[in-house]
């Protein structure tokens, strides 16, 4: 900006200097011309008028002298008289006769060929330059006898013309000064607004939509700011609609309950919501800026990105894979990204959970047949040893008692099995509520190992408990207790002769730990993620043998939950499972 700040004074200033400079000489060139003129006219009549008074009398040589130095007296001029032929008779400013023949001088000269007798020349007889004029001197019967001639000195001419000059160049040094003033200021007054212009402008491109510059008059510049704070002002505004929108779609990409993916087309993750965090059970945020297949582990996912990269076609699938120890069902929707002119740009896929629509579809499906297949054996055992009976075997007391004995044993069986189906369908019902009361962990976990604690020695398992803290908490008694003797009856049911079962309590701050490892038989990492489902079992022939139903872990996941806990199981095959669950201490903390 200052660069054109220059740029307008230099050139206003150049044009200005070469106006004056012009002007001044024109002006001056004029006025000494002018002079000039006026000067030879005053010398014209002054010499006409003494060539009339000479031409009254006789030119006599005489005569003539004092005539010439009477009218350099009143004219104060040199006057030189001359006869035709060119002899000097009278001279005013020196001895006629010592002069030479002046017919050849400019002024006589020019009288000679019928033109004006003017002349400026220097004079060698006073030293300096002057302007001759000559005129004839005519005499009664019109007949030329002789010249007159004046002359002026140039000097009052050359002093004039040197004050014109310096008057010029003062008076245009002024008025240039004055002109420099003007159009600094008015420069400045020009650019100032354009600079401020300038500086929000870059604001502007640099994103700062804030910054606004002083409105000037109401002229173009005026209009200019005008116009620069109503664009910076429709920016911001613009910018703040487009920021909003985007935090509220940021907002509704992280917050929404399905996983999404988009895929540039080069194969990079240019976006991915939190959700898929939970997903993968991995920082997603690395994933950016990184080749698919780099990052993403499963194979049918990465099958569906490049079967949309070779087909541009839309892609729906159903896969499952682990997540937090269990089976999860996805829903993939693939879809490329076209551009207006049908060109692909890139690839988006949306993760729907559907292990919940799942397991419901499962548990349809498989509920009859378990339920049949749970309730056939003891129906069958028990309806088997009635005939028999019936067909004689009650007469003999020994087999009488032996399959009343079993008849018993099945019903309670199928009691257990049913009951077992009313707790979970209870749980499962949406007016279920617990009964919360403060409860000590502590007696609960006694009350268990006493029930239970015959069915260990029978088995030669140890029972051995360890308490750590306060285990007092916000509860349902009755199901915690219930949740207790399900853990550790599995694992006095999976625990081999000799073996060792311990619980563990242990109280934080906020939250209580109960542990109940054994060194049974373990579990597979296989079948982890689905020891929590109805009717499934590790170990089927040795459960139904044992009295399971295959129930009891679905119930305590389900007690756990009501009481917002979280439960987690660690095993390993041959040396025994460790269930962990973690309980709120305060019912506030959960609400």
């Amino acid at each position: 900006m200052y660069k054109l700040r220059f740029k307008i004074i230099i050139a206003v200033l150049s044009i200005t200097l070469i106006v004056l400079t012009g002007v001044g000489f024109v002006i001056g060139q004029l006025y000494e011309s002018f002079y000039l003129n006026n000067l030879t006219e005053r010398v014209e009549k002054e010499a006409y008028l003494a060539s009339y008074k000479l031409a009254e009398q006789p030119l006599i040589s005489e005569r003539a002298q004092s005539l010439a130095v009477e009218v350099s007296e009143m004219l104060e001029a040199r006057v030189t008289i001359i006869l035709s032929d060119g002899t000097v008779i009278g001279e005013s400013e020196t001895d006629p006769a010592t002069m030479d023949n002046h017919i050849i001088r400019p002024e006589i000269a020019a009288i000679e060929r019928g033109e004006e007798g003017t002349a400026i020349r220097y004079s060698e007889t006073v030293q300096d330059e002057l302007l001759y004029y000559a005129v004839e001197i005519m005499d009664d019967n019109n007949n030329r006898v002789g010249y007159l001639r004046l002359g002026l000195s140039t000097q009052t001419l050359d002093d004039m013309t040197e004050m014109i000059w310096w008057i010029l160049a003062v008076s245009f040094a002024v008025a240039f000064f004055i002109i420099v003033t003007i159009t600094y200021r008015v420069t400045n007054e020009m650019i100032r607004p354009i600079e401020s212009a300038t500086v929000v402008a870059n604001e502007l491109a640099e994103g700062n939509f804030q910054a606004r510059t002083a409105e000037g008059k109401r002229d173009e510049i005026g209009q200019l700011t005008r116009s620069i704070n109503i664009l910076a002002f429709n920016l911001e505004q613009l910018t703040k609609r487009h920021q909003a929108q985007k935090e509220r779609m940021e907002t509704l990409i992280d917050n929404m309950g399905s996983g999404l993916i988009l895929i540039n087309i080069k194969g990079d993750i240019s976006l991915i919501n939190r959700t898929c965090r939970e997903i993968f059970e991995e920082d997603t945020d690395r994933w950016l800026n990184h080749l698919y297949h780099d990052v993403i582990k499963h194979k049918e996912l990465i099958k569906i990105v490049q079967m949309i990269f070779i087909t541009e076609q839309k892609q729906r699938m159903q896969i499952y894979f682990p997540v937090h120890s269990e089976i999860r069902h996805f829903e993939v929707y693939a879809a490329p990204v076209m551009s207006s002119l049908g060109k692909l740009k890139g690839i988006v896929l949306v993760l729907h959970d559907i292990t919940e629509l799942k397991k419901l579809e499962q548990v349809r499906t498989d509920f009859v047949a378990n339920v049949s297949h749970e309730l056939k054996t003891p129906v069958t055992s028990i309806k088997g040893f009635t005939e028999t009976l019936l067909d004689g075997a009650m007469n003999t007391e020994s087999l009488r008692e032996k399959f009343l004995t079993i008849i018993a044993k099945e019903s309670e069986r199928l009691q257990s099995l049913i009951q077992d189906l009313l707790d979970l369908s209870r749980i499962e019902q949406s007016y279920f509520r617990l009964n919360w009361q403060r409860t000590n962990l502590r007696l609960t976990i006694e009350e268990v190992i006493e029930l239970l604690k015959k069915k260990a020695v029978e088995k030669q398992i140890e029972l051995n408990v360890m308490i750590e803290g306060d285990v007092t908490l916000d509860g349902d008694g009755e199901r915690l207790k219930q949740i207790a003797i399900n853990l550790i009856n599995n694992g006095i049911m999976y625990t081999p002769v000799g073996g060792v079962i311990r619980v563990s309590l242990k109280g934080e701050e906020e939250q209580i730990e109960m542990k109940i490892s054994d060194t049974g038989v373990g579990i597979t990492e296989k079948e982890l993620p689905r020891i929590f489902e109805r009717f499934y079992r590790v170990d089927r022939a040795r459960s139904r043998n044992s009295g399971g139903t295959g129930l009891g872990l679905a119930i305590v996941k389900h007690l756990v939950e009501a009481h917002h806990g979280k439960i987690t199981v660690e095993s390993e095959v041959g040396k025994g499972t460790t269930f962990t669950i973690l309980f709120k201490r305060n019912r506030l903390d959960i609400e």
